[in-house]
């Protein structure tokens, strides 16, 4: 039984240790946070009102998750690396790449198990499609476009109202939303990203594209029954279900307490009167090692769905959308539509797809072996993708191609 510590218990921490728990493989012995609603959901861990007071003690346990908001990666996951515990990490690793070259070389020093939190790379979906490229059913990669659909309501939600709205309180867009897409992309070609293009920005959630007349707020405002973002369409209507995103509202999930926070709350604030600065819209050109390239687009305008990918080859290509996979045989000329069935939908209350839980299943398989071959990504690997979206960045702030080395 790998026994677990929780760091940061919101919705990445919780969901993450009822994936442990629920294998029957792990058991949570100690949980860290600020609020006392998160640590009480943990009855039978030791509970700490700060990751200090954890860190202070001898090892308390195998493992630890790592889940604090991104700024405060750093600190617990030197620390905890220094304790000999086992480590998974949300990601990103950290918000500088100062912050990420230092978690990656704690983590070799310590010898301990390590994952960050790609769970794109543990999907069913990516695991067959991962499968058919190396089986070389579609020949040498050429070039491959990949869709980040992010979601309206889903950008409204984490991106405008949310946590993740500033670059100086979080990071910015493509390091907090996309280094997952970043990193799926190495995983599937097998190959280092050399340099690459950006551009992109904020576009729609700005004060210029108020409605007239709206208000500050989604319960006062006349013209919310023909806004997207409505707040009140957007919540109201999981009133009573402790579920994601109401739990990111209020610990009060009835109807009066969900009013309350639309009320007070930064969530029921109107998309064009928020405080936020990232952005809405990006692409990403990648060439890598060997003259593959890629395109990938990062936008909030669209449905909540799974990612959208084509994989180009020399003799065949796949078009894939999350659920299925269609696959063209050039010589044959014969086309085969491959199944995946994810069990959950594409967002983080769906499990992304089945990565949730397939990173978990891996990392506490890793735990308890002391193999890391179930672990798909290595410190390095994962240093990588967060430097492509650092290149990126700079890309899209100065109109310039970056190398990535």
């Amino acid at each position: 039984m790998v026994t677990l510590a929780v760091v940061g218990a919101g919705s990445r921490g919780l969901s993450y240790a009822r994936h442990a728990a629920g294998t029957g493989r792990a058991r949570v012995v100690a949980v860290a946070d600020p609020l006392a609603s998160r640590r009480e959901k943990f009855p039978d861990a030791t509970p700490y009102a700060d990751w200090r007071e954890l860190a202070a003690l001898p090892r308390q346990a195998d493992a630890v998750i790592i889940a604090t908001q991104d700024r405060d990666h750093v600190e617990p996951a030197l620390r905890f690396a220094e304790l000999g515990y086992d480590i998974l990490l949300e990601k990103p690793m950290g918000v500088s790449q100062e912050e990420c070259h230092a978690i990656v070389s704690a983590a070799e020093r310590s010898g301990a198990i390590f994952a960050v939190c790609h769970v794109l790379r543990y999907t069913p979906y990516t695991k067959t499609l991962k499968a058919l490229l190396d089986a070389g059913r579609i020949g040498e990669i050429v070039s491959i476009q990949h869709l980040e659909p992010v979601g309206w309501w889903h950008q409204a939600h984490s991106y405008v109202r949310g946590n993740w709205r500033r670059t100086d309180e979080s990071t910015f867009m493509l390091l907090a939303k996309s280094c997952h897409d970043l990193d799926w992309l190495v995983h599937l070609t097998g190959k280092r990203v050399t340099r690459v293009s950006s551009f992109g920005g904020l576009h729609h959630f700005r004060p210029e594209n108020r409605p007239q007349n709206a208000a500050d707020r989604c319960l006062d405002c006349t013209a919310e029954p023909e806004c997207p973002y409505s707040a009140t369409r957007l919540y109201l209507p999981l009133a009573g279900r402790e579920i994601w995103p109401l739990t990111a509202l209020t610990d009060d999930v009835s109807e009066q307490g969900v009013r309350k926070a639309l009320r007070t709350g930064p969530y029921g604030r109107c998309v064009y009167a928020c405080d936020n600065d990232v952005v809405d819209h990006q692409v990403v050109n990648m060439e890598f090692e060997g003259g593959t390239t890629a395109a990938f687009t990062m936008t909030a305008f669209t449905p909540s769905l799974h990612r959208q990918t084509r994989v180009f080859g020399t003799h065949g290509s796949i078009e894939g959308d999350g659920d299925r996979l269609t696959v063209h045989d050039f010589v044959t000329g014969r086309t085969e539509v491959v199944e995946t069935r994810p069990p959950g939908d594409a967002t983080a209350r769906g499990g992304h797809g089945g990565g949730d839980e397939g990173l978990v299943e891996a990392f506490l398989t890793a735990v308890s072996t002391r193999d890391r071959s179930s672990i798909l990504s290595s410190p390095t690997d994962s240093l990588h993708s967060h430097l492509m979206a650092w290149a990126a960045e700079r890309s899209r702030l100065t109109g310039e191609t970056v190398r990535t080395d």
